[in-house]
């Protein structure tokens, strides 16, 4: 298998700020690698250190095999970033940043016209070609950034919170791109905030805090790291959510979360409990719900989400401030 990306104890300081602690990553050629975790865990920097734009303090980082201090002119040959916000100019219009992006990569004139009209058209931007940039929405200005960062190919795509503040429909469509590059061949190292993004896009996640690795494994590992099943409860009757939760917790053994939605609550079984056992434990609580006259009206038993499984490692959601 090819190796995309090995880091090794990277270490990056901000002042007093341990902005990466030894970050360790192997990332496969061919995939999208979706890197997790809250504001301020590390992404940016680790992406800023990959893509030659920051030196690392301590530690070592190879991008197909070449160091980013050493062979930092290889590695960005190699490279290409979409960042958190919009790069092209907005006083242009789409078509012309595509041109001048693509001279200033060298293609001749003819050539960078053809490349950036064969991307409007691939991205669904042929018509708002013409058009300034200042006229455009998020997710139009969004896929041109992308489109802007694959006017060569890349070997390698960072796209670093690619979908932050787009409404669902541009993120499928951001979504749809990132599988179409992979599909020729790019990597791509995604970091985000969204857990379905990462649900949706990538094969391995890592998921980092306070500038480590805390975990890695492919989506189904994760999840089955923090427990064999989640239960998930709606009922009936608001006034019975009470005696749900004495329930849940009796035959369980796990702790219960009370939802927003007044009817709802969840357990998430611990990661000792069997499939097998999950299920014959689910099978018992509904029996015990409506001997106790508990009307239930939902129930599921599944993998955590990802969401869950942040909860679980970092103790906090995906968009909460890492404490400094």
């Amino acid at each position: 298998m090819t190796t995309a990306i090995e880091t090794s104890g990277l270490v990056k300081v901000f002042g007093e700020k341990r902005a990466l602690d030894g970050l360790d990553l192997t990332v496969p050629a061919g995939t999208v690698y979706g890197v997790l975790g809250p504001n301020g865990a590390g992404k940016t920097t680790a992406v800023k250190v990959l893509a030659t734009l920051l030196r690392p303090d301590a530690g070592e980082a190879r991008v197909f095999g070449r160091d980013v201090i050493r062979d930092a002119d290889a590695v960005r040959g190699r490279v290409s970033l979409t960042g958190q916000y919009a790069s092209v100019d907005e006083d242009l219009t789409g078509a012309e940043n595509l041109v001048l992006l693509g001279r200033l990569l060298g293609h001749r004139k003819q050539q960078a016209r053809e490349r950036g009209a064969a991307l409007l058209a691939a991205f669904g931007l042929t018509e708002a070609g013409e058009r300034q940039v200042k006229t455009y929405s998020g997710g139009m200005r969004r896929r041109l950034d992308i489109a802007a960062s694959i006017l060569n190919t890349p070997d390698l795509l960072f796209l670093d919170e690619p979908t932050t503040g787009l409404d669902p429909r541009s993120r499928n469509q951001v979504w749809d791109i990132v599988r179409a590059i992979v599909n020729q061949g790019t990597t791509v190292l995604l970091t985000t905030q969204y857990l379905d993004e990462a649900d949706q896009l990538a094969s391995r996640i890592a998921v980092i805090d306070h500038g480590r690795v805390i975990a890695e494994g492919t989506k189904g590992e994760l999840k089955a790291s923090v427990g064999a099943g989640a239960v998930h409860l709606r009922l009936r009757d608001a006034a019975q959510r009470p005696e749900a939760q004495r329930v849940l917790s009796r035959v369980l053994a796990a702790p219960v979360t009370l939802e927003a939605d007044p009817v709802a609550l969840s357990a998430r079984l611990s990661a000792e409990v069997s499939e097998e056992g999950a299920a014959d434990r689910a099978g018992a609580l509904l029996g015990e719900l409506a001997r106790a006259g508990v009307h239930v009206d939902t129930f599921s038993l599944g993998q955590p989400t990802l969401d869950e499984v942040f909860l679980a490692l970092t103790d906090r959601p995906a968009n909460q401030e890492v404490p400094a």
